[in-house]
């Protein structure tokens, strides 16, 4: 089989609301790991949140299978977990991140999150949505109670089921897939798909090379009042070319 070479490029804004970017990301080519955070706290609570979510991950050793990857991202969360509850305990204030995590082996990737960050695949033009919110509007939309048009302005939109640092025991989801050649896979916060919606970012990322169009998102975000921190992560992928040298006779 031939094996996959995986490229990645990620921008973070702050929007145009939020005085501090409690977003952060992680992706190292090395680990094949990507995660993108969104910290929530306020101020200066929320971007420490994130910040261990981005450390405790960042601190994984090597793993060969997408599996082993996952677990040792659930570990690290759980670890994340414990250091943000202490802390919130200790200064008396809830504070939490978000995480959404991308591992990739050869042609096998995989997919860990808890919260409302997402995770998306983009394949011949089509942007598929890999993770399911833990939300309280996402629940309300699984019981039919309201459809996706009406989530998107619902008052309980922002309200989380599940964060990192907020409550034990942590749990992770997580999906397991196969690569194809040419897929596009996406990370990011809920301050760009909140705000320009999954059909504007499967025409962006449809017609234009990731670089350029996770700057016309973010600018989009921009043009509709960009109220949250905004933080998109690619990973690309291609087969990689095998050249066979030889010497005659």
């Amino acid at each position: 089989m031939i094996p996959i070479r995986a490229e990645w490029q990620a921008l973070t804004d702050v929007g145009a609301v939020r005085k501090h970017n409690e977003d952060r990301y992680f992706g190292s080519d090395t680990l094949g790991v990507w995660l993108v955070a969104d910290g929530m706290g306020g101020l200066e609570r929320g971007d420490w949140a994130s910040t261990q979510v981005v450390e405790a991950v960042g601190a994984l050793g090597w793993q060969d299978g997408v599996e082993d990857v996952l677990e040792a991202v659930r570990a690290a969360l759980v670890q994340a977990n414990e250091t943000i509850l202490a802390e919130a305990e200790r200064v008396g204030k809830q504070m939490g991140s978000t995480a959404v995590a991308l591992v990739i082996r050869e042609r096998r990737f995989g997919i860990g999150w808890v919260g409302d960050s997402r995770a998306y695949l983009l394949r011949g033009k089509r942007l598929y949505r890999l993770t399911r919110d833990h939300s309280q509007v996402q629940d309300l939309i699984d019981h039919g109670v309201i459809d996706e048009a009406a989530a998107a302005t619902h008052p309980l939109r922002n309200v989380l089921t599940r964060a990192v640092g907020v409550a034990r025991p942590l749990q992770m989801d997580t999906i397991v897939d196969t690569l194809q050649d040419d897929d596009l896979l996406l990370l990011c916060s809920d301050g760009l798909y909140g705000v320009i919606g999954e059909q504007e970012m499967e025409a962006t990322l449809s017609t234009q090379s990731f670089e350029r169009a996770a700057e016309t998102m973010i600018a989009r975000c921009h043009e509709l009042g960009a109220p949250d921190n905004i933080t998109v992560i690619g990973v690309s992928t291609a087969e990689v070319t095998l050249i066979q040298y030889g010497s005659e006779a």
